[in-house]
């Protein structure tokens, strides 16, 4: 199975990359840059840019398996092992917080001189690269202008704005474009064995990322978390009303978060416990407890990242709706992402002018914008649910 297979609507990017992985699995660097066409070329720093649930990761990681395999179309032991990523020639630097510090990239920089162990290159991917601060970034530039020969840097970013102009003139970008609702939902059937109706509809409401389609279609808790978000936003009628749904909007995100990352804790604790040799049950001896404190902390971090993601996930999901409100309040022959609760929806299209919808919508940017700014999240939703206040016609009436 080609280890291109499992991506979806991102044939020419997948071209682009499949046609460098064959010219560095045969060629040296030399006769790598001898090839016909700038789609052929192999470099050593890359850049994949595209909108959150595009598959940067994903795409990033297959091109590793290929890069290391020395196949275009890599081969199943060397995609196990980066799907694991227990692969030696493969290293990535990922961050549960908000940002990457210099530290987190000093050890990685180290690796990245070694000669590949088992494979043909040593691949390093950087996720959320627009996540490093300048220092980093500055700090990593020398070694994105003259990296090891067998050495490829692989950096994921939304966009190409992202990180400082000196990083991007060094590195060959490659934009992704979001996959349509049809090839999410084709791949969740595909891949995941989701209902065909279950998974268009999960990537309709995720519009369209793989990520969150997978987790909908996978999950009836995370539906039905979805789905009580958006009656609580149909349902303010105040500001006490306001208040109380943004306390209900962070227990929702907070339960989201745990269902996230309760498992995968587990997991590490259990794997690092084991491989200092501790028993199940057994104290952790004093000499070890700074690495299981270690190990906590980055879990704790890991943890608020997940609850910020989860109250911005909220804030997508009331675009949505507000989206579909709107285009209801101007007649408009476009699909809705939310058509399966249309009588809701027409009750609050009828409820408020459509310029109350568009400052809805303009708040709760602004909301994403100021948690990110870290403004405290309950006092950005509730300033945000302020604005969606809408009341039915007979209390207006009586207003």
């Amino acid at each position: 199975m080609s280890v291109w297979s499992e991506l979806t609507g991102q044939d020419a990017a997948i071209a682009v990359f499949r046609a460098a992985a064959e010219s560095a699995g045969g060629a040296s660097r030399e006769a790598s840059a001898d090839q016909v066409g700038g789609s052929q070329q192999m470099t050593h720093s890359w850049l994949i840019t595209g909108p959150p649930g595009s598959g940067r990761s994903n795409l990033a990681y297959a091109f590793a398996v290929a890069l290391i395999s020395g196949r275009p179309d890599g081969d199943d032991t060397t995609r196990i092992q980066v799907e694991a990523r227990s692969h030696p020639d493969l290293h990535v630097l990922a961050t549960e917080g908000v940002i990457i510090k210099r530290d987190d990239v000093r050890e990685i920089v180290k690796r990245s001189h070694y000669a590949p162990s088992i494979g043909r290159h040593r691949v390093i991917i950087v996720e959320d690269a627009d996540r490093m601060t300048e220092q980093t970034s500055n700090f990593l530039l020398k070694e994105l202008e003259e990296p090891p020969e067998r050495t490829v840097w692989i950096l994921c970013a939304p966009s190409e704005a992202d990180l400082i102009p000196t990083i991007r003139s060094r590195v060959r970008s490659v934009r992704l474009l979001m996959p349509s609702v049809a090839d999410v939902a084709a791949l969740l059937v595909r891949r995941d064995g989701i209902d065909p109706d279950l998974a268009e509809r999960c990537a309709r409401e995720a519009q369209s990322h793989i990520g969150m389609a997978h987790r909908l279609a996978t999950s009836d808790e995370a539906r039905r978390r979805r789905a009580e978000t958006l009656r609580l936003a149909l349902e303010v009628r105040s500001a006490a009303t306001a208040v109380s749904t943004a306390a209900r909007y962070l227990e929702i995100a907070g339960d989201d978060a745990k269902a996230i990352t309760a498992l995968r804790d587990a997991e590490e604790r259990e794997h690092a416990l084991h491989s200092l040799g501790i028993a199940p049950g057994q104290a952790v001896p004093s000499a070890l407890r700074p690495q299981i404190k270690a190990l906590e902390d980055d879990q704790k971090r890991r943890a608020t990242r997940s609850l910020r993601d989860g109250i911005d996930r909220i804030l997508v999901d009331l675009a949505t709706l507000y989206r579909d409100v709107l285009l209801l309040q101007l007649d408009a022959e476009v699909e809705l992402v939310n058509r399966e609760m249309i009588d809701a929806l027409r009750g609050a299209a009828a409820s408020a002018a459509p310029a109350r919808t568009l400052a809805t919508l303009d708040a709760i940017q602004e909301a994403r914008e100021r948690i990110e700014g870290n403004v405290a999240p309950a006092l950005a939703l509730e300033a945000m649910l302020v604005s969606a206040i809408r009341r039915p016609d007979s209390e207006r009436g009586a207003a």
